[in-house]
């Protein structure tokens, strides 16, 4: 129970990733906030009856308002906001695309999301963090960042840009001890993933072959690294970006 009675904002967590990072999160003593544009009420719902801390709420991580919101009901439900893991993101529903095909509208959208949440989402919870000198944000980034995935630039674009502002935000809390770092998956087989069949074909082999690890990744495989982040165990930790991907990405 290395988080007990901390109080956790997960984004993106009404399935996938992010709702095993909460039920991790909940498992480990936090308070859990489970927010997302769709599902978190239901999944928050779940975890409840098995007597879990948690609160499901509608949030929009493109919306300044939603966002502001979203910690105003946390802090009202729990008196604190200590953990915040940044996991919304626009990614199961993509299509492979030339990046000469890309429209405007589907990069800004893309961006939006994946970059431009997280700094919302940041500079919404930084203020109650630096008051109690103490905080854990934790960024989800790709192995794509790294690898240069074709046919993906808005979302490789996106995630590499949550490497460098996890490394800049690093530095600019940290003298309130708040530490910022990120997780790198893998392609890992989620609900959504699984149900896109152009991408399951794409990547599965690939990555299952790209890795010192030779096999498929699981939600499952990168909660524990998520908890440890979290937790009062990481806190000499900042600034960095682990790759959980089964040794498929090195640096």
């Amino acid at each position: 129970m290395s988080n007990r009675g901390k109080t956790a904002i997960v984004t993106g967590a009404g399935t996938g990733l992010g709702l095993a990072f909460a039920k991790r999160l909940a498992a480990d003593g936090a308070n859990v906030v489970l927010a997302d544009i769709n599902g978190a009420e239901a999944a928050a719902a779940d975890l409840a009856q098995a007597g879990q801390s948690v609160l499901g709420v509608r949030a929009d991580v493109c919306s300044e308002a939603s966002v502001s919101a979203m910690v105003d009901i946390a802090l009202q439900r729990f008196g604190s906001i200590d953990i915040l893991i940044n996991n919304a993101a626009v990614s199961q529903t993509l299509k492979l695309t030339k990046f000469e095909e890309l429209t405007l509208a589907e990069w800004q959208h893309v961006l939006a999301v994946n970059t431009m949440g997280v700094f919302l989402c940041c500079r919404a919870v930084a203020p109650h963090m630096r008051a109690r000198k103490w905080g854990r944000i934790i960024n989800v980034a790709s192995g794509t960042a790294f690898k240069g995935a074709p046919f993906l630039l808005h979302y490789v674009a996106s995630k590499g840009a949550v490497i460098s502002m996890t490394r800049a935000l690093a530095r600019e809390l940290g003298s309130d001890n708040i530490t910022v770092n990120a997780i790198s998956p893998g392609y890992t087989l989620t609900e959504g993933n699984l149900a896109n069949t152009a991408f399951l074909a794409a990547h599965r082999e690939a990555a299952i072959v790209s890795r010192a690890l030779p096999r498929d990744a699981w939600p499952e495989d990168l909660v524990g690294t998520v908890s440890f982040l979290a937790s009062d165990d990481a806190a000499f930790i900042t600034g960095q970006i682990l790759a959980v991907d089964g040794g498929s990405v090195y640096h």
